[in-house]
Formats: C-alpha cells, sequence, structure tokens
C-alpha cells in the first residue's frame, strides 16, 4: 500500500548556499515571500547551521523519528519511534517552519564546491539542488544519477528563479513523502485508507488550493486531517466511511437518539462529530444538530463522506505558532 498524500505537511526553509552577492540579492528580491530563503555566503557556516539546527530539531520538530543519530547526523533505518497524536500536535511547535527541506547549493564556490558540500550533508534528509554553469552539466547530470543531488539547474538560464521555486515546491513535497513513509504500517491498521487514494488526494489538493490552507496532518480521532490556515486557524476535515456512519447509527439507536438522527445517518447525508461525548452520540449529544454537518461526498476507491468542523480550541492546549507568524519574524530578523 503506497501512501499518496503525506501524513503531514508543512512549509520550510530553504536554504541557499551560493558565495555571489548579487545572485543572493536577486533570490531575495524575486523569490516569492511565502517560500522564505536562508541565505549562506560562507560554506562552512551553512554545515554548521545544518547541522546544529537538525540536530535540535531532531526530537522536537519531526514527529517521526527514524533511527537519528547525532553523532553522526544520520537518518538510518535501525530504530522508528511514531506517535500518531504527536503530529498533528506539532502546530504547537514554532521550530516546524525552520525545518531546512531544501537546500539550494552553487557549484563554483572557493571554499567547497557544491558537490563537496553535498557530500557533506549527504546523511541529512534535506533534499539537494545543485546550480551549475555551462560547463558544469555533466558534472551534476554523473551526480544526478548518482543520487547524490535531487536536481540541479543552469544558473545562466533567464528562467533560473521561476523554475527554481517550482522545484522546491516540488522537492518539499517529496520531503515529506518520504518521512510519511514511515508510518505506512499504522496507517493501514487503522481507518485511514484515503491516504493512498487517488481520488481523495484530489480533493485534498483542491481544498489546499481553494481555502488557501498552508499545513495539513493527519488527525487520530476522529480519522481526517487537520488543516492549518497561514495564521493560524485550525479547520478539521471529519472523513467517514459507510461502515463509520453504520458504527454511528447503531450506537445512536442504542443511546436512543431522535429520529431526525438516526434517519439522517442512515442516509449518509450528515458527517457527525461528537466531540463532547467521545466521538459517538450519547445523552450528552441530545442537542445533536450542533456536531453534524451536511456530508460531502468523494467517490475514490470508495465513497467517503466529509465535512469542514472548526476545531474545538482543548485539541490544542497551547498556542498554535502560525506560519503569518513565521514569516514576520524572519522580516525582522533578516540583517542578523
Amino acid at each position: 500500500m503506497s501512501i499518496s498524500l503525506p501524513v503531514y505537511l508543512h512549509p520550510t526553509l530553504t536554504v541557499l548556499v551560493d558565495d555571489s552577492t548579487s545572485f543572493i540579492e536577486s533570490v531575495e528580491f524575486q523569490m516569492n515571500p511565502l517560500l522564505p530563503v536562508k541565505c549562506f555566503q560562507d560554506a562552512h557556516k551553512a554545515l554548521r547551521w545544518l547541522s546544529d539546527t537538525y540536530r535540535s530539531q531532531a526530537d522536537k520538530c519531526l514527529p517521526i523519528r527514524i533511527g537519528y543519530d547525532e553523532q553522526t547526523l544520520s537518518f538510518e533505518r535501525r530504530t522508528i519511534a511514531l506517535d500518531v497524536d504527536q503530529v498533528y500536535r506539532t502546530v504547537m511547535n514554532p521550530q516546524r517552519f525552520s525545518t531546512p527541506a531544501v537546500v539550494v547549493v552553487d557549484y563554483a564556490m572557493p571554499q567547497m564546491n557544491g558537490l563537496e558540500f553535498c557530500r557533506a550533508i549527504n546523511g541529512l534528509p534535506c533534499k539537494k539542488i545543485l546550480l551549475t554553469g555551462e560547463a558544469d552539466e555533466m558534472v551534476a547530470v554523473d551526480a544526478f544519477n548518482s543520487g547524490l543531488i535531487d536536481r540541479y539547474l543552469k544558473k545562466s538560464d533567464p528562467h533560473t528563479l521561476e523554475r527554481l521555486e517550482a522545484e522546491i515546491s516540488s522537492l518539499e513535497q517529496q520531503y515529506f513523502a518520504e518521512r510519511s513513509g514511515t508510518l505506512k504500517d499504522l496507517l493501514i491498521r487503522h481507518s485511514f485508507s484515503f491516504m493512498s487514494d487517488p481520488g481523495f488526494v484530489k480533493l485534498v489538493t483542491l481544498l489546499l488550493a481553494r481555502h488557501r490552507f498552508v499545513e495539513h496532518f493527519i488527525f487520530p480521532d476522529p480519522a481526517g486531517i487537520l488543516f492549518m490556515s497561514a495564521d493560524g486557524k485550525p479547520t478539521l476535515m471529519v472523513i467517514e466511511t459507510k461502515a463509520g456512519l453504520i458504527a454511528h447509527l447503531e450506537t445512536a439507536q442504542d443511546y436512543g437518539a431522535p429520529i431526525e438522527l438516526l434517519t439522517a445517518l442512515r442516509e449518509e447525508s450528515v458527517v457527525p462529530f461528537f466531540w463532547k461525548s467521545g466521538g459517538m452520540y450519547t445523552e450528552k449529544s441530545a442537542n445533536w444538530q450542533q456536531y453534524c454537518l451536511p456530508a460531502q461526498v468523494c467517490s475514490g476507491r470508495e465513497n467517503y463522506y466529509w465535512a469542514l468542523f472548526d476545531l474545538p480550541a482543548h485539541f490544542l492546549p497551547e498556542p498554535v505558532y502560525p506560519y503569518s507568524k513565521f514569516l514576520h519574524d524572519m522580516a525582522a530578523h533578516a540583517g542578523d
């Protein structure tokens, strides 16, 4: 079972390593401000920053850890520590946006060339883009074919910055897809089959664009996806299958629910989110309308019934650090 939708995804920091002041200024001026870039002209300083950042974030920013060795900065698949509840709680971690998911490095630098730099960070999970000159293309092709780099771009290409944005976005998706892979077995054992359904993946992509959500995380109970806006507003997509609605119906019948609710569940016309009563209808849910929304249907390999709810505050006991605040803080410390 392959996972098509990353288990979690949020904006990250792109690291640019280039000794050219003019190119760095061009990137800072022309790049989309919603794609923050941290620039280094000194390759050794960049290496130290990357090492320190991954070391400090290994336990705090990555909810899925894979055998992280702090001495070698290696992510070998030896041990796995998983906490599915911790995935969505990442929204309370202000460090998450500082994750360097993509590193862009110039090939021709005086201290060390771009390939030497990429070899130095090869144990880190970040994706690597090499910027080359006209004479360096074969070197880049060999590095790409050997897996040392993930992309290469010619600096002389007039569309380099435009292409760079697209490649950064694509590689960020790959970064999170790879990090999601460790939850594969766990998802198979739980109610997350929608994660690998192409029809559902298309729907989530549409919702991200339509509502301008910038983050998403799997949500364990009820099964669904937690979306976050740039200003930190949480929206929970509750997802039910036919079997799930039948379970809700049977429990509601046992508790003597109103006929209107039983009919709606039987007709598959509502999605319930009984958050005050442990997820199912009980006598505490007498005013059932406030816990239900009209069901929308996603037809994939099976039908998924879904609705978007405001997330009750108690699910996030600590303040959310929003992406808009991160961008503001970055701009305020741009000269540091």
